[in-house]
């Protein structure tokens, strides 16, 4: 049985999500964040090392980082759904968008989230994280205009994984002038599995 490894107001949603769409049993054990610190409680320690969601765990195996989460998932049990065919141009380009909503996207988001944090201390870094999220906004905004998901036509684990950097940038007001931004993430706000693990979420 897979279960995983829930962490309140984290990116573990978007494995619940991923495990709706492909439509496979699984287990969620919640762990709630302290709320002064807004830091993971020490018992997730007990299932990785890091303390960190999220984190499932498969059988004997466990496996952690959203992006491999969704990788391992949808290649052993996928069945060939929620990804191109290894062979295909389209794959190379599934896997870059897949490790770059973690690996780029995030980053200058989670910088404002952290500067947000010091007051005027953060202030000279304010315009430099501006101009990066400006960018990758402006990246994945023009790659969408392509098509209603990353990779044209078919919906992807891809779609899943970055999903989760627009829905951030939305939290920041920072969508105004990325209307094919707001377009995806309606689209993907309108999924029975998104629906279905949103609410499964909320307990």
């Amino acid at each position: 049985m897979i279960i995983v490894h829930h962490l309140n107001q984290s990116r573990s949603q978007r494995i619940l999500w991923l495990l709706e769409e492909l439509e496979l049993p699984y287990e969620i054990k919640r762990y709630a964040r302290d709320p002064a610190t807004r830091l993971a409680p020490p018992e997730l320690k007990g299932v990785h090392p890091l303390g960190k969601s999220p984190v499932i765990t498969d059988g004997g195996r466990t496996v952690h980082e959203s992006g491999a989460i969704i990788d391992y998932l949808i290649r052993r049990h996928g069945n060939g759904r929620l990804a191109p065919a290894t062979d295909s141009h389209a794959y190379d380009d599934y896997q870059q968008w897949l490790h770059y909503a973690e690996g780029s996207a995030m980053l200058p988001l989670m910088l404002q989230l952290y500067v947000s944090r010091i007051g005027d201390a953060g202030a000279p870094l304010k315009p430099r994280i501006d101009d990066e999220i400006a960018n990758h906004l402006g990246f994945i905004d023009q790659s969408l205009a392509r098509g209603p998901w990353l990779l044209g036509e078919h919906f992807t684990g891809a779609d899943i994984n970055l999903s989760f950097v627009g829905q951030v940038a939305g939290m920041f007001g920072r969508l105004g002038g990325y209307p094919n931004i707001a377009a995806w993430l309606e689209r993907c706000a309108a999924r029975p599995a998104f629906q279905t693990a949103t609410a499964k979420e909320a307990g």
